[in-house]
């Protein structure tokens, strides 16, 4: 289930964060949320499981193009399992478009949609 982000989870999405290539590092960590906190046509989704705990976070930005999506992980225990295409699923029921993606996340939602992820 998609939740959206609150400074209360700020802590589980940065480390969910640290999962991306290119985001090892605290500081980009930190500018990676800043954009999702400070921007209105950004927006950072958390995945609750179905046990309560959160694994995964997926970001998007609005845009008059479409809906873009930048930021995609899972907790490493959790992937292989469909959930990332659940998550893929839940943002596009929520925004009722096909998520269009960038240079980052395109060949990853091609993927998906081709074979699951």
């Amino acid at each position: 289930m998609l939740i959206p982000y609150k400074k209360e989870y700020e802590k589980i999405a940065m480390g969910l964060l640290s999962f991306m290539p290119g985001e090892k590092r605290v500081r980009n960590i930190q500018k990676t949320l800043d954009t999702y906190r400070t921007s209105a046509e950004w927006k950072l989704y958390l995945w609750k499981h179905k046990d309560g705990s959160i694994i995964g976070v997926a970001g998007v930005e609005e845009t008059k193009e479409g809906i873009y999506l930048h930021d995609i992980t899972l907790n490493p225990s959790y992937r292989n399992e469909g959930v990332a295409k659940q998550m893929v699923d839940e943002l596009e029921h929520l925004y009722k478009i096909p998520l269009k993606g960038t240079t980052v996340t395109q060949h990853f939602l091609e993927h998906c949609r081709k074979n699951g992820c």
